[in-house]
């Protein structure tokens, strides 16, 4: 682990303005970046593509021994090929350097050997030479392997500058994640409306607002005036907090002295993650959603944590 470390330290030290280039390639690429890599680099390969897919730079994996059997016909003048060998001079990768230069793909290679035929065709060379692989043999790739992931993922990191990527734009492409999840979940996909929401006017009873409360479900109702705007909510806690002064009459006690004034509301507009702060915030555990004044739905922590926001 201290040996892939190393290299990667030493790599940093001796970068030029290749990587720069590079980075600048692939954001001005109108079409495709295609990432083509053999073996363990091609394992490499497939991930940073992926990475860089996710961060809205269209791109795909070619396998450089399927390329020469049909897949090249994936390869158009507008794409970026992203080389990824640490020998640079495997006979699959080098049987794909011509047909790159054919179609005038740019191709920027990522290899250990500055020296090799895939750098001498290539547009822009990224150093990724390591002097150990950490294995005790000086066999298997693995301070290379290492040093390529990081390099472009580096890539990948540079070019999300240069698209001034936002977290918004990340989660788009993520729809199904945890992330994505929290950045385009607004509090209407969730909220209760309609039938769900619990009203009630101001001229009831704690009694008459019990039975709305619980045939709703969500331990709360809004209390609203004559022309609807929210003037008040009722909850289980006050209800508590009411019975502790009252006892049993509480029940008979007119709503407008048990609810609790000016409640915290948001947009129904508003991220669902940002109602989870408002709760958390204030302790409490529901919160009404308001447009132009008045109530039009209702949210429960429970409902949050549901759907993967809280």
């Amino acid at each position: 682990m201290l040996t892939e470390a190393g290299e990667i330290l030493r790599s940093a030290e001796k970068l030029d303005g290749a990587i720069v280039s590079a980075a600048r390639e692939i954001y001005a690429c109108s079409g495709r970046v295609v990432v083509v890599g053999l073996g363990k680099s091609g394992h490499v390969g497939r991930k940073i593509s992926a990475t860089l897919a996710s961060l809205g730079t269209p791109s795909f994996f070619l396998h450089a021994a399927e390329a020469s059997h049909g897949d090249l016909g994936m390869v158009r003048r507008e794409d970026v090929g992203l080389f990824i060998s640490n020998s640079g001079a495997s006979s699959e990768i080098v049987a794909l350097l011509p047909h790159f230069r054919r179609t005038g793909a740019k191709m920027i290679a990522v290899t250990g050997c500055p020296a090799s035929p895939l750098a001498e065709n290539a547009d822009i060379v990224i150093d990724a030479h390591v002097d150990s692989e950490g294995d005790p043999l000086q066999l298997a790739p693995m301070s290379s392997t290492t040093l390529e992931l990081v390099l472009g993922d580096a890539l990948a990191a540079m070019v999300t500058i240069l698209r001034g990527l936002r977290r918004e734009d990340f989660a788009l492409f993520h729809p199904g994640g945890a992330l994505g999840r929290k950045l385009l979940t607004r509090v209407r996909d969730v909220m209760g409306t309609g039938d769900n929401l619990p009203l009630v006017r101001e001229g009831v009873t704690v009694k008459d607002a019990l039975f709305v409360i619980t045939g709703k479900g969500y331990g709360a109702a809004c209390v609203v005036d004559g022309g609807g705007k929210l003037t008040g909510i009722f909850t289980d806690g006050d209800l508590r907090r009411l019975m502790e002064k009252r006892g049993n009459d509480a029940f008979n006690a007119p709503i407008k002295d048990a609810m609790t004034l000016h409640p915290k509301t948001i947009s129904p507009d508003a991220l669902a993650a940002e109602a989870v702060r408002v709760m958390e915030r204030n302790e409490i555990s529901v919160l009404v959603a308001v447009e132009g004044g008045k109530p039009v739905g209702i949210i429960h922590i429970h409902e949050l944590l549901k759907a993967g926001i809280a």
